[in-house]
């Protein structure tokens, strides 16, 4: 028989007094979890934002790869994360503890209710909205590998990142033992490192895999080198499938983003927290908008000085604003709304230079999500070291140190919490590249990291799924010819050795006569 309220609490105490403190406890915790559901659904929902966007600047020949991917991170993150995430992350994290690098304790969400932030927050709760955390660090890799990545190497990707990479950096930062937490009783340089909504934790952490796995895993074939590996003169711009897709996504990603950062407020029964997760979503507004805005007119007027007509691209919008977000993520609490502004429209400006630097480079990422997390990552760490306003960092931390420029107008330059700030884009840096570039260098070393280039020129819809993104009898013709294509292969693979140079041209020719591969006959290149 269901009980209300007012009957569990008064039931074995006709005290007054404890029965108002039993109910008013009860509607708060209901409150609570409620709040961290709703905020967890909304950071989920940016799963369906990071798909779409990877949807639309794909390759027809690529969308159900993509989209497939990005549900794996999802997938892969709701296991990792469950088996070791969790433990790694919080597991035996108490107040007043002694620093430590990791946790050792909670695997399998044993014992999950008994943690440092209960009787406030519902540990079950709590896994749930640090999963999606979990799953978005993960998820911002897919488009940087997109087209030419093999399925098994992302999966295993995908449980190695939010299985131990990410909980030891979510510790490091967020635990109260960890060495960065704000929270710690011996916190670095006396103030530690605020990093609210995870700017490092989440951001330059997916940012800096996609880096290491985009320059070992190498571009797209025929986007800076023809077929004989000579360097382009002008990178090829390969047709995208769908920018309503990617718009779509952007918006996906906009509305997760408010849950992202107010959610991180975690509990909102208390006045101090109320204020705090409202200010979030105000910054997080204007920060994303100056974004758009910087990002926009900056490459407007670029190409009207290289070109002489200038071009609203509504790409560098969309990334302009993810930019802006990125931009606001650590200091969402804590910066005054102008200075979100700031934060936001040099967010955008950071985004086309890190864009332009990369083809410059020759690195490909499809989506730009090196500049769009791994450069803002940073950026936004440092603004929370330079405009942090006191009475927030008071209210939010209960910290002294301040923003260097507030502290450099009062005459005083205390520079600890710009330090700390500093010491965590280090520290993310160092164990991400420590750990994942072996293990991408170990994958590809082994030939298990970067699909055949048959199955990259035909498409990867059609070389792991069987079909391409558009079901129809032309499709089902290419999948034909992909197999015989790969027949072929493996016959000529098994030539003797003597015979390897003509192997190879006749491999070629085979391979132009099925029409698999797009070649201008006059020029001999692949135009893909």
């Amino acid at each position: 028989m269901q009980t209300s309220l007012y009957q569990e609490c008064s039931q074995g105490s006709a005290n007054e007094t404890y029965v108002l403190e039993c109910i008013s406890h009860g509607l708060q915790s209901g409150v609570n979890t409620f709040f961290l559901i709703f905020a967890g659904c909304l950071v989920f929902m940016m799963q369906a934002g990071f798909a779409m966007v990877c949807a639309g600047a794909v390759q027809t020949k690529n969308v159900r790869n993509a989209m497939l991917k990005n549900l794996l991170d999802a997938v892969g993150a709701a296991l990792g994360f469950y088996c070791f995430g969790y433990a790694f992350a919080y597991g035996g994290s108490k107040y007043g503890g002694p620093t430590t690098f990791l946790g050792h304790t909670g695997f399998f969400l044993m014992d999950v209710e008994n943690f440092y932030l209960a009787p406030d927050v519902n540990g079950f709760v709590y896994f749930f909205f640090q999963f999606a955390f979990a799953a978005t660090s993960a998820t911002i890799v897919a488009g940087t590998l997109a087209e030419r990545c093999q399925m098994g190497a992302y999966m295993m990707y995908s449980f190695l990142l939010t299985g131990f990479i990410y909980p030891v950096i979510v510790h490091s930062v967020w635990s109260p033992n960890g060495f960065l937490s704000p929270t710690n009783v011996n916190k670095l340089f006396g103030s530690g490192a605020i990093d609210f909504s995870g700017c490092g934790v989440i951001h330059m952490t997916g940012g800096i895999t996609g880096l290491i796995a985009t320059k070992i895993l190498g571009p797209r074939t025929g986007r800076f080198f023809d077929e004989r590996g000579e360097p382009l003169k002008t990178p090829a711009v390969f047709e995208q499938h769908s920018i309503a897709l990617q718009a779509l996504g952007t918006f996906l990603l906009w509305f997760g983003w408010y849950g992202f950062n107010s959610g991180s407020a975690l509990f909102i029964t208390l006045p101090s927290r109320s204020d705090t997760a409202a200010r979030a979503v105000v910054t997080t507004t204007l920060g994303a908008a100056s974004g758009a805005l910087s990002a926009l007119f900056a490459h407007l007027i670029i190409t009207e000085r290289e070109s002489g007509e200038g071009i609203y691209d509504i790409t560098m919008a969309m990334n302009g604003a993810l930019s802006g977000l990125v931009s606001i993520t650590a200091g969402c609490t804590v910066i005054a709304p102008w200075a979100a502004i700031i934060a936001g429209f040099v967010g955008g400006i950071n985004y086309l230079i890190g864009s332009r630097l990369l083809i410059r480079w020759r690195m490909d990422d499809a989506v730009d999500a090196i500049p769009v997390h791994f450069s803002n990552g940073i950026w936004g760490l440092i603004v929370v070291g330079l405009l942090a306003t006191p009475t927030y960092v008071m209210e939010v931390y209960g910290s002294p140190h301040a923003g260097w420029f507030y502290s450099w107008a009062q005459g005083s330059a205390d520079g600890r919490l710009l330090a700390a700030n500093l010491v965590e884009i280090l520290f993310v840096t160092g164990w991400v590249t420590c750990t994942m570039y072996p293990f991408f260098f170990v994958l590809n070393y082994l030939g298990w990291f970067r699909s055949d280039p048959l199955e990259e020129i035909i498409g990867l819809d059609v070389s792991y799924h069987g079909a391409g993104a558009m079901r129809d009898s032309s499709k089902d013709d290419e999948y034909r010819k992909f197999l015989e294509a790969k027949s072929l292969k493996r016959q000529n693979s098994n030539s003797s050795s003597s015979r390897i140079g003509r192997r190879s041209s006749n491999q070629e020719r085979d391979l132009e006569s099925l029409d698999i591969m797009p070649v201008d006959r006059k020029s001999k290149q692949n135009i893909y």
